[in-house]
Parts: structure tokens; C-alpha cells; sequence
């Protein structure tokens, strides 16, 4: 197989879809990798790394696209990337598409076969692609939000961990999967006041198992949200909901309860968003202001910790990366249930469920389409 690994092209984006680790896999089993000049500089890694590796470097997107069987990417394509996606190509990347309409419509009408690493699911249906960079971001929440409360940013000028005699901020996570767990636990080291939210008890019960206390466990529900809303110095939405659109748990009303100065920052805004002010913003534009609140609603988290993301994500996507381009996707799709769940679209068809119920879509089973 032929597979593509063009440079990424959302701003701020310095990650690289794979290493010279993962190519060096590739190569060995026989395939031919072909990496844009310059794409993994971004996360310190060099074109001669990759030729080391046994990838050919080619000079410019288009060579990356065309003439290959998969591209492999971080983040969804762009406008000035549709022109490259056609009927005979996989695309196995995070697609996001349930908060994405003019995407869904352009893998619809070039027929490609895309497949999200973000609904891709493990047996025990955990999302093992998705995972890393969760991690990545959960742990990040706590750095850059203590960043946004320094009054130099437009915080309330609360340190996380206080001083000896002064109260530590009071943090507030929404959502105990792998980014809110992670934000949790990072918020916590830093000996902030930590309480953490969901509707899954086992959830609450694991972290308790950890923490033993350490971090505050509630059952989320409407009032037990607004009061924790408005004490929060810092909240942080982690909530998911695997190939369909965040829902807004935290209302307006709520954010404009919380204390001037004080920060929110949304990890689930690459899927819309959880809380209802939330709007996506960018690296070189992190932050806004709505009801005297800081948003931090940047749609690619982990892009700003390249290398780290890179390593980690390659491990993750790089077993399936191997298995369909040794056995074809056809038949990889057709014996792993978990990797036909990452099969967003395929032959002009919706096939997530999710995303078909976001724009009012035909969803198809990924069978019919397989047939």
C-alpha cells in the first residue's frame, strides 16, 4: 500500500500524523510511505529522520495526496483540502464531523472511505484513538488555565495551589473520563480544590479508588451543576459523547453565575462544545470574554505539545495503520468491530449514527455499504 502523511495546515498545528518509528514499520512490512517535505518539523523531527526510517520525501501536499491509497493525518482537512479527497482513497484521521457540516458534505461527495480515529472503539468500548490525545488535553486544562487566572490574562488573579493561609482556587471538572480524570489529577497536584462531575457513578467510584479523597466526587445533575458552576474559579468541560455533538450541560445562565475574572476552559470543543458560551478560538487566539468569564475554547489542544502528541498518537494508530494496510481496509474493516466503528463515511454514505443525527442525514450500516 501507498500511503500518504501530508504536512498539517490548521493554524497553530505542529503535530505530524506519524514517526519515523511508525514509517519504519510500514517499510519493513513492504509499504511505501511518502512524507511532505518539512511535515514533521513541527514536532522536532526532521526529513532525514524519516528517509532513515525508509520514507520518501515528496515536495508539496499534492504529492502526498495523490497517487497514495491512505492519508494519514492529525486533523480534519480543511476547504483547501477537499479538492484532494476522492473516490479511491481512505483518509484515517480525527474527523470531528458531527460539529462539521461543510466536511460531512465533501466526504460524501468525493465517495472516499473516511474513518475517525475519535469513534474508532476498543473491545471493552473504550476509544483507544482518541485516548492519548484526550490524555494530552486533560493534563494541558489545568496548565493553561491557571495561566488565564493570572490578572495579566484576564483572571481573577487566583493562584491554583494558594499560599499558606489562603484558600487554593477551586476547580471544578465536568465530565471523569480520560480528559476530565487527567484534569482532575493534574488540578490536584497542583493543590487546587478539586471536585469532579459525572452521571457515571463506576466513573466517580475509580477515582475515589486513586484519589481517596483527594479529589471530590458528585453525581452530576442540574442543581448540583449550577452550584458548582458559580464557586468555580476555573471549570473545565470534559464531556463526550463518541461521534455525535457535545451537549450543552453547562448553560449560559450558568457561566454568567460564576464570579468576574473567574476562567472556563472547554476540552470538548473540537465536538461543539459542553458549555453553551463556549466558541471555538485558536492557538494565536486562545481566549475571550463573555459574562466577565474567560473562555479557553482553542478546537486543538495537544498541537501545542507537537511532540509529546506526535509520539503518543502514533502509538495508538499505528497497530491499525499496519493491519489495514496489510490485510486492506475492506477486509481490516470487516473483521474488527472496533475499527468498522471509526468508519464515518464510505461510498457517499453516512455510517455513524452519531453524525447522521447531527444534520438530519441517512444513516446507513457500514454492511450495506460493505456488501
Amino acid at each position: 500500500m501507498r500511503i500518504g502523511v501530508p504536512t498539517e495546515v490548521k493554524e497553530a498545528e505542529y503535530r505530524v500524523a506519524i514517526t519515523p518509528a511508525g514509517v519504519r514499520e510500514l517499510t519493513v512490512g513492504g509499504h511505501d510511505v511518502l512524507v511532505q517535505a518539512g511535515a514533521g518539523e513541527g514536532s522536532a523531527l526532521e526529513d532525514d529522520d524519516y528517509v532513515r526510517a525508509g520514507a520518501k520525501i515528496v515536495p508539496d501536499a499534492a504529492a502526498a495526496w495523490n497517487d497514495v491509497d491512505m492519508v494519514l493525518k492529525v486533523k480534519e482537512p480543511l476547504p483547501s483540502e477537499f479538492a484532494f479527497l476522492r473516490e479511491d482513497l481512505v483518509l484515517f484521521t480525527f474527523l470531528h464531523l458531527a460539529a462539521a457540516r461543510p466536511l460531512t458534505e465533501a466526504l460524501i461527495e468525493s465517495d472516499c472511505t473516511a474513518i475517525a480515529y475519535e469513534t474508532v472503539s476498543g473491545r471493552d468500548g473504550s476509544l483507544p484513538l482518541l485516548a492519548p490525545m484526550s490524555e494530552v488535553a486533560g493534563r494541558m486544562a489545568p496548565q493553561v488555565g491557571a495561566d488565564v487566572l493570572q490578572k495579566s490574562a484576564g483572571g481573577r488573579g487566583v493562584l491554583m495551589g494558594g499560599v499558606s493561609g489562603v484558600l487554593p482556587a477551586h476547580v471544578v471538572v465536568i465530565g471523569a473520563g480520560t480528559a476530565g480524570s487527567n484534569a482532575a489529577w493534574i488540578a490536584a497536584g497542583m493543590e487546587a480544590n478539586v471536585t469532579i462531575l459525572d452521571l457515571d457513578i463506576g466513573r466517580l467510584r475509580a477515582i475515589d479508588s486513586i484519589d481517596k479523597g483527594r479529589v471530590t466526587t458528585l453525581m452530576s445533575n442540574r442543581l448540583t451543576l449550577e452550584e458548582q458552576v458559580a464557586e468555580a474559579d476555573l471549570l473545565i468541560g470534559a464531556v463526550l459523547v463518541p461521534g455525535a455533538r457535545a451537549p450543552h450541560v453547562v448553560t449560559e445562565e450558568m457561566v454568567a453565575s460564576m464570579r468576574p475574572g473567574a476562567a472556563l476552559v472547554d476540552i470538548s470543543i473540537d465536538q461543539g462544545g459542553c458549555i453553551a458560551t463556549s466558541s471555538v478560538t485558536t492557538h494565536t487566539e486562545p481566549t475571550y470574554v463573555k459574562h466577565d468569564v474567560v473562555h479557553y475554547c482553542v478546537g486543538n489542544m495537544p498541537g501545542a505539545v507537537p511532540r509529546t502528541s506526535t509520539y503518543a498518537l502514533t502509538n495508538a494508530t499505528l497497530p491499525y495503520v499496519v493491519r489495514m494496510s496489510d490485510a486492506g481496509v475492506s477486509e481490516a474493516v470487516a473483521n474488527d468491530p472496533g475499527l468498522a466503528e471509526g468508519v464515518n463515511v464510505m461510498g457517499g454514505r453516512v455510517t455513524n449514527a452519531g453524525v447522521a443525527e447531527a444534520f438530519d442525514m441517512e444513516f446507513v450500516e457500514l454492511h450495506d455499504v460493505l456488501r
